[in-house]
């Protein structure tokens, strides 16, 4: 007997295109596009005002402040020409990944569920943030394992994830919850939420920069050495080994 969730084939594939968008405002696509790279795909710039794709495999909405972060944060570049064809992809299995700002736009598109205000201490904070890895079952994440702990670098300043009772108790019953803040909470996210997934496990988001963990030398301190951590590199790795069977 086979489980109604989605199943996931996991095999190496080369040339796959993943997309990453620049929109007014954004800080960390050259660093996401990097690490597509790094981790052995094929990262191909896409401009917020375009209204295709260009034929890519998948998509990263980078962090940094689009459009200033005027009215909310990725409120406005959820409105974007672009994200018309993003919105309509996702919705059809390509795998998207929002980060930071990418993941309030995800929320803002309602690709994801929730929302995402001030930091409960009023200021910007950055710091190397131990996560809990809560789900694999994603294109995003298979590359971990169940509750593997890792630390990515967090920066915002507005990252306090938030929903009503009903929508937080159906994220949590349903395993929605892909990443948990483990040790400190930085931004007062209820339930720890540091970054969830949708129900088809295509699009994910989350408030930490795992582009910013790929590299020997220029990622967090571990104890073997200093920015020696490379914990977000399996995020992009896991999006090139992936296939979706129904």
């Amino acid at each position: 007997m086979t489980s109604s969730k989605t199943l996931f084939r996991f095999v190496w594939r080369t040339n796959v295109r993943v997309g990453v968008i620049t929109f007014p405002g954004s800080l960390d696509d050259r660093d996401a596009l990097r690490a597509i790279k790094l981790a052995g795909g094929d990262p191909v710039s896409l401009w917020h005002g375009d209204n295709d794709l260009n034929g890519v495999d998948a998509i990263v909405l980078p962090g940094g402040f689009s459009y200033g972060d005027y009215l909310r944060c990725g409120a406005i570049a959820a409105h974007s020409p672009i994200m018309s064809a993003v919105v309509d992809a996702a919705n059809k299995g390509m795998p998207v990944l929002g980060i930071c700002n990418g993941f309030q736009t995800l929320v803002e598109a309602h690709l994801l569920a929730g929302g995402l205000i001030r930091n409960d201490h009023g200021t910007f904070i950055r710091r190397d943030q131990k996560l809990r890895v809560e789900n694999i079952d994603t294109v995003w994440t298979s590359g971990y394992t169940q509750g593997q702990e890792i630390t990515i670098p967090l920066k915002n300043g507005e990252g306090g994830f938030i929903a009503d009772d009903e929508t937080l108790k159906q994220l949590e019953g349903d395993g929605l919850v892909v990443f948990r803040y483990l040790e400190v909470n930085p931004n007062g996210s209820l339930n720890d939420i540091a970054g969830l997934r949708n129900a088809r496990g295509n699009v994910v988001g989350l408030m930490p920069h795992p582009e910013h963990a790929v590299e020997p030398g220029f990622g967090p301190d571990t104890p073997a050495a200093m920015s020696s951590g490379t914990d977000g590199l399996a995020m992009f790795q896991s999006v090139l080994a992936a296939t979706v069977l129904s």
